[in-house]
């Protein structure tokens, strides 16, 4: 097919690599402006735009898709569908109706559940048991078009934002390939009932509230990785907490339990939490045991509690 791909991150990189292997024409790569990043606040280009001009695609970089020239260049390429994938732009109304099989996304989510920017981080944060990617004929709601095919997947004891989000990224790239191949589809509503948002992760909720269970943080920590990664503050010092583990402990929440050869524990509102990986600021991730070899970190210090 004609295709016009729009996305940003790495999630859409891999399905737009399988597009093109499928060996779909995609017209142009909608992508969002280069970013400032690093130390040195260089401008980097999108993992979707470094591939779609390492394979000879023509990139498009609106700031937003509002703009009357932005609107025709679009129109202007006669695509027969645009597939979407976490993109980052509102698509309006008058984009969604120029490919003549309308636009289809790439979500990662067993939709209605968790609708919105951060659906990944959100299902392990609430502690869901699986999740998966529904392919969506997209319309003026947020992901609220009917679904043209899913499938659902586990989430593990284990899964990170970025291990259960490199899982669902090659689910997505291969049911997007299978969707454009079965076109047309019959759309299936969404349910009346069951709809959650997963609004878009803010670095505030990051810092670890110790009066909260353990088994509640140690989610905070596998959702925050890689970003903005889970943090506490030990005697002043801002640590980054990024592997973690429900242990048996009672103490006051945020105090330091156990800090040895082996590891560091820290009482919860119930429970308590090893933590296996951290990192200073401006230093490298390491194991507990590597990581308290010079520091200062004992049984009794405490962890501050953030502001109620």
């Amino acid at each position: 097919m004609r295709l016009v791909f729009a996305g940003t991150p790495e999630f859409a990189r891999v399905a737009l690599q399988s597009i093109i292997a499928a060996g779909h024409e995609v017209l142009v790569v909608l992508t969002q402006p280069d970013r400032a990043s690093g130390r040195g606040l260089a401008l980097r280009a999108s993992p979707v735009k470094q591939l779609a001009l390492a394979s000879g695609i023509r990139v498009l970089q609106p700031s937003t898709l509002k703009d009357l020239a932005a609107q025709e260049q679009i129109r202007a390429l006669g695509a027969e569908a645009m597939v979407v994938a976490a993109y980052g732009l509102i698509l309006p109304q008058v984009v969604l109706d120029m490919p003549a099989s309308g636009c289809i996304n790439i979500h990662a989510s067993l939709l209605p559940r968790w609708r919105g920017a951060a659906p990944v981080q959100r299902a392990i944060l609430a502690g869901d048991q699986e999740t998966g990617v529904c392919i969506m004929q997209m319309d003026a709601g947020l992901d609220t078009g009917p679904v043209l095919l899913s499938e659902s997947l586990p989430i593990a004891s284990d899964d990170t934002a970025a291990s259960l989000g490199d899982r669902l990224a090659l689910l997505g790239a291969r049911l997007i390939v299978e969707a454009l191949a079965r076109l047309p589809l019959s759309p299936q509503a969404q349910a009346g009932a069951g709809a959650t948002y997963a609004a878009k992760i803010e670095k505030a909720e990051a810092a670890l509230d110790w009066r909260l269970p353990a088994v509640q943080l140690a989610r905070c920590v596998r959702a925050f990785n890689p970003f903005p990664g889970a943090s506490c503050t030990v005697d002043g010092h801002l640590l980054k907490v990024w592997r973690a583990a429900v242990v048996a402990g009672d103490g006051e929440p945020g105090e330091i339990l156990v800090a040895d050869r082996n590891s560091v524990v820290v009482a919860c509102g119930a429970g308590a939490l090893r933590l296996d990986e951290l990192q200073k600021a401006g230093g490298k991730r390491l194991p507990a045991t590597q990581f308290l070899v010079g520091t200062r970190i004992g049984a009794g210090s405490r962890c501050a509690l953030p502001a109620a």
